[in-house]
C-alpha cells in the first residue's frame, strides 16, 4: 500500500479499492466513533469529521472512475445535524451505495445505516434507537422544543423513506420506555433490525461487496 493511501486512511478512514475481479473502482468510507459536528471533540475520542466526509462524497459523485461506494459503520452517534447531512449526501449520490453495520449504529447512526441503496448488518451488531438527546444547558422555551420536534421528524422521515420500517413502528421502537434503564428507546441486535424493517439483510463484508458489484453490473448493463 502506498504512503499516500496509508495517510488517507489515518486521516479520514477512506480508501479507493480497484483490484477486484470486475476491475471496478470502489470508494470505501468508514464512519466510526462519534460524528463530529461544529465543535471539536477531545483528542482521545475517535471521530468521523463531517468536513472530511462531505468533500470526499462530492468527489465520489463527480469522479467518473468511481463505480460504487461501500460504507462501513461502527458509530455511537454524535452531532445530529452533521450526521443527517452526511446521510442526506450519501442518499443523493448517483453511484450505487451499500452500507454495512459492524459494531454499532446508534442514535444518528440509524439514518446513516439506511442511507444507501441496500443495507447489511452483521449478526452481533446493535442499533440503539432513541429520541434526540440534548447535551449541556438547554433553555426550556417553546422555540427550542419546536426545533427539537422538527429535527426529530426529519430523522424519522429520512429513516422511514430509506428503509422498510413504517413510521408507526419506528416511533414505537424509538419511544419505548420498558427496555433501557433510565432512558427511552430500544436496542436491536442484528436479525432484530432486519425483522423490524430497518436493515435489509444480515450479512458481512463478502455479502456487501457481492451486492454492490451486482448493483454496479445492473447499472452498467442498463446504460449499454
Amino acid at each position: 500500500m502506498e504512503q499516500e493511501e496509508i495517510k488517507k486512511i489515518e486521516e479520514s478512514g477512506q480508501l479507493d479499492l480497484e483490484e477486484n475481479a470486475f476491475g471496478y473502482k470502489i470508494h470505501l468510507l468508514n464512519i466510526i466513533g462519534e460524528i463530529e459536528g461544529h465543535q471539536c471533540l477531545g483528542p482521545g475520542t475517535k471521530t468521523t469529521k463531517y468536513e472530511h466526509v462531505l468533500p470526499e462524497l462530492a468527489k465520489v459523485e463527480e469522479d467518473s472512475r468511481i463505480d460504487g461506494l461501500l460504507v462501513l459503520l461502527n458509530t455511537v452517534g454524535g452531532d445530529v445535524e452533521a450526521g443527517l447531512a452526511i446521510a442526506e449526501m450519501i442518499a443523493s449520490l448517483s453511484v450505487p451505495v451499500v452500507t454495512l453495520l459492524l459494531g454499532g449504529g446508534h442514535s444518528i447512526g440509524v439514518p446513516l445505516s439506511v442511507c444507501g441503496n441496500h443495507s447489511f448488518i452483521v449478526p452481533t451488531a446493535t442499533m440503539v434507537v432513541h429520541p434526540i438527546r440534548m447535551n449541556g444547558t438547554v433553555l426550556g422555551v417553546k422555540h427550542n422544543y419546536e426545533y427539537i420536534d422538527k429535527m426529530q421528524d426529519r430523522i424519522i422521515s429520512f429513516t422511514c423513506n430509506h428503509s422498510g420500517i413504517e413510521e408507526r413502528e419506528l416511533k414505537k421502537i424509538m419511544f419505548n420506555t420498558k427496555e433501557l434503564a433510565k432512558d427511552v428507546g430500544s436496542v436491536l441486535v442484528g436479525p432484530e433490525a432486519v425483522d423490524a424493517g430497518l436493515i435489509d439483510e444480515v450479512g458481512g463484508i463478502q455479502q456487501a461487496f457481492s451486492f454492490l458489484y451486482s448493483l454496479i453490473n445492473e447499472e452498467k448493463n442498463s446504460t449499454i
